[in-house]
């Protein structure tokens, strides 16, 4: 199945509906990722016909952006995403044992959501890239999964203060397209449409084929704006493709259970989980595009294979009936 493009929000760019994130060529897997695996993915994912691409300062602490930007200098067509929020400063001392990053650049990161710190990540971020532009910059990780329910509060007020007013200017100036923020929970998005105008945001692992909770809440508020939604994480960290981890941690036993009971009816009809897992957020019509994070090449390619799976509508009819999905949540045609 030939991958599609669709509108960011209110602009003029578009994205195609498969993308590709690459918070796994900064090397969070178990032993890392090569830097000719890292560029042979990113050139994996262009010959098979992405061309939305998602990067940050903060994945290996540059080394993702070093990845995407050797292989996409020479490519047309592409559309690039990356984030502010953190600034890197050289790593004086070893690296922290429990440091999720293998093999990172030799940098550490510090929180950075003002004006000028804004502005200089984005800059930062062109030189590392080795690229004349970035389409979409995002305020990244201003949730409580990052900063913890005291902390948020206040580097969410620095974000809209200082960040947010760097990248409307970045925007309104033409340097980049479109903004809004990169997290991996739905309260900061509805809590940031109150403080400006925002085009798109990516939202990770809570809308999927597991979970929907942000029908409820977060889009229908964001309808009003015309924003759209990038699903980051649509394998929910690997629940699932058949892995027991969830949010990037081992999964609680009743949502292994409710992934068999999901897994069940897509046997049934002779579809991979993945598959169905890919496709179901893109029925949401604020949905621009899902980005699955691969480890590999080989792993790409296996996610262009449920890609290009046949999924039929009973499938997603079975789903609702057993309500293994949302009542509310859209199912594809």
């Amino acid at each position: 199945m030939k991958i599609g493009k669709r509108k960011v929000g209110r602009t003029s760019l578009e994205v195609t509906d498969l993308g590709l994130g690459t918070a796994t060529l900064g090397g969070n897997v178990e032993g890392g990722v090569s830097a000719n695996a890292a560029r042979a993915i990113v050139d994996t994912a262009y010959e098979v016909g992405i061309r939305y691409f998602d990067t940050a300062p903060f994945y290996g602490y540059g080394r993702a952006e070093h990845s995407v930007g050797d292989e996409l200098r020479e490519r047309k067509d592409w559309v690039l995403s990356t984030k502010v929020g953190r600034l890197l400063k050289p790593r004086r001392k070893p690296q922290d044992p429990s440091d999720a990053w293998q093999n990172p650049h030799p940098f550490e990161p510090v929180y950075a959501y003002g004006y000028d710190q804004a502005m200089r990540s984005y800059e930062d971020s062109l030189q590392r890239l080795g690229l004349n532009r970035i389409d979409i910059l995002y305020i990244h990780d201003i949730d409580t999964y990052t900063h913890g329910p005291e902390t948020q509060p206040k580097m969410f007020r620095a974000a809209m203060d200082g960040a947010y007013k760097a990248l409307d200017e970045l925007r309104r100036n033409g340097d980049i397209k479109a903004i809004g923020l990169g997290v991996n929970d739905s309260k900061p998005i509805e809590d940031a449409l109150d403080h400006g105008q925002w085009d798109v945001f990516l939202l990770a692992g809570r809308y999927t084929l597991l979970e929907q909770a942000p029908i409820h809440t977060l889009f229908p508020k964001l309808a009003k704006q015309g924003g759209s939604i990038v699903v980051g994480g649509p394998f929910n960290s690997g629940i699932l493709v058949g892995r027991d981890m969830w949010n990037y941690s081992k999964a609680p036993a009743e949502l292994l259970d409710r992934v068999k009971k999901i897994a069940a009816v897509c046997d049934a009809h002779k579809v991979p989980l993945p598959a169905a897992a890919l496709r179901f957020p893109l029925a949401h019509q604020a949905v621009a595009s899902v980005i699955p994070g691969p480890r590999s090449a080989d792993e790409l390619r296996q996610i262009f294979t449920w890609w290009e799976h046949p999924i039929p509508a009973g499938l997603w009819s079975d789903l609702r009936s057993e309500k293994l999905i949302d009542a509310g949540a859209p199912i594809p045609a």
